[in-house]
């Protein structure tokens, strides 16, 4: 592979398929390296539980998801943000549906036939994948490549690195590639992950269960988002929002009744019965769920206060879960070492896009939409930059 209109893109996840799509756009002979034995592995896994595309809202509330990496990231998202994701999906015959929360599913909820359509397309415009390559840095101008068939060498005119995080290494991001890149990859930490919880036996029989109806908040992050009890911690879509605060050290406290206020809950403990356990008096004067009188047995009990322990529940953590059991990463690529186009500084040709990138954002379709739109992105710029080589 050389010549003036030769690209190569080096990962088949959904950054480096976008990215292969304006490369072929514009006009370039595309080859896609892959280095599992086949493409996507962690869309489609991501897609069994329904694969959520992006979030229906206000273009700058979806912009601060993304925290301190909001403004470096904004003409991207700009450029294809939630609206143009949904018009993408349309455009690959998938009917789409919104949830009651914005969250955007297509109406199969599943990944395969979204990316079934997305692979013919790409194959319609010459695209070339190449599965079971796996990168192995560079020998001077070229990029080197072990494959089934042996040593492989490459000479694009333009490279796109979208070789994901350090999450879920079976799939395909484990962080590998960093080797090749030395001091512009920032330390890989999990983000949206769960977190381990040291349960008593008590609370075994409430482990898989979801807790739903509560508020939780650490380091000024709140979120009205469900969790579950796992026999490890808690995890789920409400812990995610709020993970990245807890990674970095905030408390986790539980508002078990976001609908009532200290003062209200007092007053109803107070009509109970004298007699009554304080599991009875959780269940019948405020109602609680089940798992819930199960969390506040487990934490809050022998406080002399109860009203304001429901209404911050401290939640014993005992760290994050390890990074590979995470769904995403933060660090990676520092945007310090591209322009703003995403060409390394460095290596002039040379892009990165998605995961790999220093960012991080929660679950609920934020982190597919910063893919294909970091991946958009560079895929254009990489055409652009090998558009002026060819001159």
């Amino acid at each position: 592979m050389s010549g003036r209109g030769s690209a190569l893109v080096i990962g088949a996840g959904p950054a480096g398929l976008m990215a292969a799509e304006a490369l072929a756009a514009a006009g370039l002979a595309v080859t896609v390296a892959e280095a599992k034995p086949s493409v996507a592995r962690k869309l489609l896994m991501a897609g069994k539980s329904g694969l959520n595309l992006t979030k229906a809202e206000a273009f700058e509330p979806f912009l601060a998801a993304y925290g301190a990496r909001a403004e470096v990231l904004r003409p991207m998202l700009a450029a294809f943000g939630p609206e143009a994701v949904r018009d993408w999906a349309e455009g690959l015959g998938q009917p789409l549906f919104m949830g009651s929360t914005g969250r955007v599913f297509p109406r199969t909820m599943k990944a395969s036939p979204l990316l079934r359509a997305w692979l013919g397309r790409l194959d319609a415009k010459g695209v070339r994948i190449r599965t079971r390559w796996r990168w192995q840095g560079w020998e001077g101008d070229a990029v080197r490549f072990a494959t089934p068939e042996g040593a492989a060498r490459l000479m694009p005119v333009v490279t796109v690195l979208a070789c994901g995080g350090a999450s879920w290494a079976r799939l395909g991001s484990d962080g590998a590639w960093a080797a090749h890149l030395g001091a512009d990859v920032a330390p890989f930490r999990p983000a949206n992950m769960g977190f381990d919880v040291a349960w008593s036996g008590h609370m075994a029989r409430f482990f898989g269960q979801p807790v739903k109806g509560v508020a939780l908040e650490a380091g000024g992050v709140r979120s009205r988002g469900e969790f579950v009890i796992a026999a490890s911690g808690i995890e789920g879509g409400g812990i995610y929002e709020v993970s990245a605060a807890l990674r970095d050290g905030a408390a986790l406290t539980l508002d078990l009744l976001p609908e009532l206020s200290r003062a209200e809950i007092a007053a109803r403990l107070g009509r109970a019965r004298p007699g009554d356990s304080l599991g009875n008096r959780l269940r019948k004067a405020l109602r609680l769920s089940p798992v819930k009188v199960a969390l506040a047995m487990e934490i809050a009990r022998g406080a002399p206060d109860l009203a304001p322990m429901l209404k911050a529940l401290p939640v014993p953590l005992r760290g994050p879960r390890p990074l590979d059991q995470a769904i995403s990463t933060a660090g990676g690529l520092r945007f310090e070492a591209l322009d703003a186009g995403l060409m390394l500084r460095a290596r002039p040709g040379t892009f990165a896009a998605g995961e790999m990138l220093d960012w991080e954002a929660p679950t609920g379709g934020y982190l597919l939409t910063a893919c294909l739109a970091t991946g958009l992105w560079a895929g254009r710029h990489a055409a652009a930059w090998a558009g002026m080589r060819a001159r």
